[in-house]
């Protein structure tokens, strides 16, 4: 039996012999049914939109594929012509000598339906659309994209775009997009909803040492989509880490599942941009993706473990990083630098952000004085003051440190050879007969050592430089998968994100729930019997599933308020009730330390007087430490979303809230609530005592609970949710039906 992976063949002659060869056909059995596998991996390849004009798009997707190292068979369609750029072309798929693994589409969109079903007619599998002119362009192209997917079901065909610029796998080799790929063997997997991100930007990171290992261009995602990308490198052994832009995302559930799950093998890092305005109004017209507001996707990435990005520039560099360099075991960083300046700069970035530069030992210091000028500083950083000693940066220093056992991680500055001298040159060549071959080839830097550092001593390591891929040394270093940034505040941040993936890794997410607990009946019961929720109706359905609410009573009469004010106890406060009332305070319906009956009785007057459909509330005077919110509110397309933060007067203001979607599990609940700005709060204060963070997560899991359980609630408002005794009491509910 033989099987085909990566153009590589592998045969078992008997599948009982060995428990690693069952493994093993296990293995390719599952990544054989991904259809992402055989559309980075295609034996053979045909072409629709090749012609002999090399500046239209089919022709330089023609020429990346057949330039790229790719092996494989790659015939070309085409209507008219039967030679296209020296090779015999077919006028139709059913023409073809067999059924390509992978179909390619360059033609319009109107053109493009029919030559698809053919492709269906004879057996091929998957495809990708680069054609534009669907759901982007409005409603007759939603129709047109809509029948391609009818069409592609109808033939089992799985395919990514349309309106997309194609995948990137530099390890078999492939590249189906418009720009040559200049590296092979990346680390980097990257999933983008723009084409652009995919294919113009191989120049640019080929200078930076950034190299994929497998990307696409998802485009309109009408079939293969973010969740199956994800999924599919979340398994993929060539991916070291993951990097997302992100328009919209079309399944969110799923997306919820499966990114959690990836989290927990391998660092995802995202950029969101369809959270302004601005962003949701172009990614509609750009892939027509319906966008979410920004704070759900903040909830959505914190809750699954994946690092927010703010820019393309970061997905790249961050996610390099991520792929490259092992996590840090802990938070001490060693800076080596020949410059005072960015030396500074990495330790402030850094310290600011929780790492610490510590000053290294007596003993370690010792060793390295010698080496320095006197007026340099060994203690950490080290600063040689722009001494122009190659072997001491690219090897002395860096060895001592990394040996040293006193850093879990490793920033260098200032490291350079050919790019520095060759200006220096220029400043002396007439004074010198040596050429500038000979000359450059003295000053050499050695870099060997630093390379390799992350393996052998498990301390991952980043490159602060001004020079480029130009320089010897810095090529040499981006040949050895060392992260080579443009700043020292990018090379800080290189270890920073390595720090914030080894926290998600800390959390141990878990699975979220198959199951929710079922309603219940009392809250069934309250929700089949009110149409619109007053304040007393709405804490009694968050009393049914526990969550802690004041002994309160509903009164229709003076004297029922005053036999209630009595139970409870005086001092009593006293609301207006009624659905219409959604905003008492500002409405000057809630009464504050009554005292007396008499007092009751007044109030009920009063609040009758102008209101006669409202009842009147009376509850006990609560002595609180604290005021958070938490609620609810759903958007189409969304699991509900849960909120939490600041309450009572500072929740307008201060704006401290976050995210999750539902359904929350204790540990999901807990990281909200520990994630407010104000988490200072949670802790003991002013002699209260701290939070139970407990039983605040367990308000917010029984929220979610709720939510899911009736999704007839429009939204839930818990304003305040005071403490006592550090613990959780909802002063005030607001429930939509």
């Amino acid at each position: 039996m033989t099987f085909i992976t990566n153009q590589k063949y592998v045969t078992f002659p008997s599948l009982l012999t060995s428990v690693k060869i069952i493994a093993t056909l296990k293995e390719l059995i599952i990544m054989s049914k991904s259809a992402l596998h055989q559309i980075f991996n295609p034996s053979s390849i045909a072409v629709v939109g090749v012609s002999n004009d090399i500046s239209k798009m089919g022709t330089m997707h023609y020429l990346n594929i057949i330039t790229s190292g790719y092996r494989g068979k790659v015939y070309i369609i085409h209507h008219r012509e039967k030679e296209v750029l020296g090779k015999p072309a077919y006028k139709s798929p059913l023409d073809l000598p067999e059924a390509p693994d992978l179909a390619i589409f360059v033609i319009p969109s109107k053109n493009l339906l029919p030559v698809f079903e053919e492709f269906g007619k004879i057996g091929t599998k998957h495809a990708i659309i680069i054609t534009a002119g669907f759901r982007e362009t409005g409603e007759e192209g939603a129709k047109l994209e809509k029948q391609l997917f009818e069409t592609a079901k109808k033939y089992g065909i799985r395919f990514v775009g349309p309106n997309c610029m194609g995948v990137v796998n530099s390890h078999l080799p492939l590249n189906v997009t418009v720009l040559p790929m200049f590296d092979y063997n990346g680390k980097l997997g990257f999933i983008s909803q723009s084409g652009t991100y995919v294919t113009q930007v191989l120049p640019y990171l080929h200078k930076k040492g950034i190299k994929f290992s497998k990307a696409i261009s998802l485009g309109n995602s009408t079939d293969i989509c973010i969740n199956d990308a994800l999924e599919y490198l979340g398994d993929d052994s060539d991916t070291g880490a993951i990097a997302i832009y992100i328009e919209a995302i079309r399944d969110i559930e799923n997306f919820l599942k499966i990114a959690r799950k990836v989290t927990r093998k391998k660092p995802v890092l995202a950029q969101y941009v369809g959270g302004s305005k601005g962003g949701a109004k172009s990614g509609a017209s750009h892939t027509g993706a319906m966008a979410g507001p920004d704070n759900f996707y903040d909830g959505i990435f914190r809750q699954t473990g994946i690092i927010r990005a703010y820019s393309v520039e970061e997905l790249y560099y961050k996610g390099w990083t991520l792929a490259t360099q092992p996590i840090p075991a802990g938070n001490r960083v060693g800076i080596v630098s020949n410059s005072g300046g960015p030396a500074t700069a990495m330790a402030d970035t850094l310290t600011r952000e929780g790492m610490e530069v510590p000053e290294f030992s007596e003993e370690l210091q010792n060793k390295i004085k010698p080496l320095i000028p006197p007026h340099g500083s060994s203690k950490n950083p080290i600063d040689i003051t722009f001494a122009i000693e190659i072997e001491l940066m690219g090897k002395t220093l860096p060895k001592l440190v990394a040996e040293s056992g006193e850093v879990d991680a490793m920033v260098i500055h200032g490291i350079m050879d050919t790019g520095f001298m060759k200006s220096v040159y220029n400043l002396i060549k007439d004074n010198i007969t040596i050429s500038y071959e000979e000359f450059e080839k003295i000053f050499f830097a050695d870099v060997e050592f630093i390379k390799t550092i992350p393996e052998k001593y498990k301390i991952p390591v980043t490159v602060s430089s001004f020079m480029d891929h130009e320089d010897h040394a810095i090529s040499e270093l981006m040949k050895g998968d060392i992260p080579v940034l443009d700043s020292p505040e990018k090379a800080a941040w290189g270890i920073l994100t390595l720090k914030q993936y080894r926290e998600v890794r800390e959390k141990k997410l878990p699975d979220f729930p198959e199951k929710i607990p079922a309603p219940p009946m009392l809250a069934e019961k309250i929700i089949n019997s009110i149409e619109e929720f007053d304040e007393y109706h709405a804490k009694q359905l968050l009393k049914a599933y526990g969550i802690p609410v004041p002994e309160e009573y509903l009164a229709k009469s003076s004297l029922e308020a005053i036999e209630y004010a009595e139970k409870i106890g005086f001092p009593v406060v006293l609301k207006g009730s009624h659905p219409s009332l959604q905003h008492k305070t500002e409405a000057g319906m809630v009464f504050l330390n009554v005292k007396t009956p008499a007092e009751v009785r007044e109030i009920f007057r009063k609040i009758k007087e102008n209101n006669p459909v409202y009842d009147i509330l009376a509850a006990p005077m609560v002595k609180y430490e604290r005021e958070f919110m938490a609620g609810m509110i759903r958007k189409e397309g969304f699991p509900p979303c849960m909120m939490f933060g600041l309450g009572g007067i500072y929740t307008e203001v201060f704006k401290d809230n976050v995210t999750g979607c539902a359904p929350l599990t204790v540990e999901d609940a807990k990281d909200m609530v520990e994630s407010i700005k104000s988490k200072k709060l949670l802790g003991a204060f002013r002699g209260y005592p701290p939070v139970d963070i407990e039983k605040m997560a367990e308000v917010l899991v029984q929220l979610s609970y709720l939510s899911l359980n009736f999704p007839e609630i429009k939204e839930i408002d818990l304003n305040p949710i005071v403490t006592v005794e550090g613990k959780p009491v909802v002063l005030d509910a607001l429930v939509v039906k």
